[in-house]
């Protein structure tokens, strides 16, 4: 196997991962560079696809305070969040918002070249930041590949894909294993900080608005390196996602924005319902409108809901939302005429990594930030557009931190290492998987039994199915492909999320039980962690 050492290794290029491995490689010298490995292309990722915004408390909106912020987002987060973490994160949002204009990014202003906010549910102010309309995930993201790309302290490398952790006998991370599609080999990277930002893991689930890429692949290699993981039962499902057809698994968002603006929320009977369900309508927690679209759709045995836009403004709604504007009319709906055919769709993990603001794990030398990451700030669901704003905090003051950091590379590698690299020069078994019918069978699963609505007898056979697919499937952490490794990372995100919510007995935001009900008062993170394993030949 081909063996290199660089002195930070970044995993992901959405936000968190690009913003990260900038800042360092700005702030830092670093003598052997930063690695940035992404399994597809650079920059394919959630965040990319983010529509809605970004959450900015920011000089430049006077009106808004950090209070204020924080209040919204302990109340979405159903009494789950550090408020620290909520206080800190916010607070940060000013300095970060204008270091990324500073790096290029361009977010909508007015005519005067003021900045322009806009309102999302369970806000009470307009504080969120966008680009292009409702292409502000795009808008961050291309600024900064263009940085990266231009940055000669970054390596950058496509189409390889992270799958285990080097960890030696003192529990702490000095490298990584890499696998290449392309090529269909192995590579060892030694390092003194490993980053993940491996984002999301929607593609557990039949339908989903994440991209192909989103199975959980930092979740199973923290998991496996010994790291805590963190509140995994709390999987956000996104109230509005185009639902053209049943055929149609992943699934284009309809931003909450939309709604922000004015859109109201219609059954197959007309009906607006969601005043029957929260007094905010439309804007209250994402938690609740999925659950109320979900139960109206259950009533009328539909397999959708509308979303009437057409009561905005036309021209106002044409200039806000060109990016959903057009995909609609590919569909043959013009939204300033005909409701937006929408249905609840997997979306954003609350649980993950258990991290710091400053992207620190339980496992030394391994930092966790974005989706991959838990860090407290989201609680039990997450306020819209907060996520773009993690990434960006955390990956900055991951930076700071890692400043101070001795960041010289490993040159010492021990008995732990070397077992886990003889793993991956293991002959595989000559098992010729159907992967593609493999993870739709677990999608389905997920779906069904560890969806939107919980309960114990559902659970207890996912569980026990998800063990039984383990079984089958005899890979030895070492795989024959991508498809096989992104296998093998969604079986052990299911299982966690599964153990998760069998944990949890209570409803509480985005884990909801008809078992049991829902909890207001506080409530404990659940940790879930276990020693490394090592699997011989």
């Amino acid at each position: 196997m081909k063996y290199s050492e660089y002195s930070v290794v970044v995993v992901g290029s959405g936000a968190a991962g690009l913003y990260a491995a900038l800042k360092i490689s700005q702030q830092i010298n670093l003598p052997d560079g930063v690695l940035l490995v992404t399994k597809s292309e650079l920059g394919e990722s959630n965040s990319k696809y983010a529509q809605g915004g970004i959450v900015g408390v920011v000089h430049q909106n006077p009106e808004d305070s950090v209070e204020s912020h924080v209040q919204d987002t302990l109340k979405a987060g159903a009494g789950l969040n550090d408020r620290k973490a909520v206080e800190y994160i916010s607070e940060a949002s000013d300095e970060v918002v204008n270091d990324l204009i500073a790096n290029g990014v361009k977010f909508d202003t007015n005519p005067n070249g003021d900045l322009t906010f806009t309102l999302e549910a369970a806000h009470s102010i307009r504080r969120i930041l966008h680009a292009g309309g409702d292409a502000t995930g795009k808008g961050i993201t291309t600024a900064l590949c263009k940085d990266v790309r231009d940055d000669s302290n970054i390596t950058v490398v496509e189409n390889s894909m992270a799958v285990e952790l080097l960890v030696n006998s003192d529990s702490e991370c000095k490298g990584i294993i890499l696998y290449n599609e392309l090529t269909g080999e192995h590579e060892i990277v030694y390092t003194s900080a490993v980053i993940l930002a491996t984002g999301g893991l929607g593609q557990l689930y039949k339908f989903t608005t994440n991209p192909d890429g989103a199975t959980g692949d930092g979740i199973d290699l923290a998991y496996n390196a010994g790291a805590i993981i963190q509140d995994m039962e709390f999987v956000q499902f996104h109230p509005t996602a185009l639902a053209i057809s049943p055929d149609n698994k992943n699934r284009f968002l309809i931003s909450e924005a939309v709604r922000g603006e004015g859109a109201k929320l219609v059954n197959t009977t007309g009906e607006q319902f969601m005043s029957k369900y929260h007094d905010k309508r439309e804007l209250a927690p994402r938690d609740i409108v999925t659950r109320a679209i979900f139960s109206e759709m259950q009533k009328n045995h539909s397999f959708n809901v509308f979303l009437n836009a057409s009561i905005i403004d036309q021209n106002k709604l044409f200039k806000r939302f060109p990016t959903i504007s057009k995909r609609c009319n590919e569909n043959g709906i013009d939204i300033s005429k005909k409701p937006i055919p929408v249905a609840p769709a997997a979306h954003y993990s609350m649980g993950g990594i258990k991290a710091t603001v400053e992207g620190r794990t339980s496992v030394k030398g391994l930092y966790a930030i974005g989706e991959c990451a838990s860090t407290g700030l989201h609680g039990a669901n997450r306020l819209a557009s907060n996520s773009l704003l993690e990434c960006v905090v955390c990956a900055y003051e991951l930076a700071d931190y890692l400043s101070f950091a001795n960041l010289t590379t490993p040159k010492k590698i021990d008995e732990n290492i070397m077992k886990t690299i003889d793993l991956y020069s293991c002959p595989l078994s000559e098992v010729d998987y159907d992967t593609e019918a493999l993870k739709q069978k677990l999608k389905d699963l997920m779906w069904s039994n560890v969806g939107i609505i919980r309960n114990e007898a559902d659970l207890l056979k996912a569980q026990g199915l998800i063990n039984q697919y383990k079984q089958e499937f005899q890979r030895n952490r070492k795989c024959l492909n991508q498809d096989e490794y992104e296998y093998r990372n969604m079986l052990t995100a299911a299982s966690l999320i599964v153990e998760g919510a069998l944990n949890r007995k209570e409803s509480r935001g985005a884990h909801s039980r008809s078992d049991y009900p829902v909890t207001d008062s506080s409530a404990q993170h659940s940790d879930i962690t276990r020693e490394k394993e090592l699997i011989l030949c």
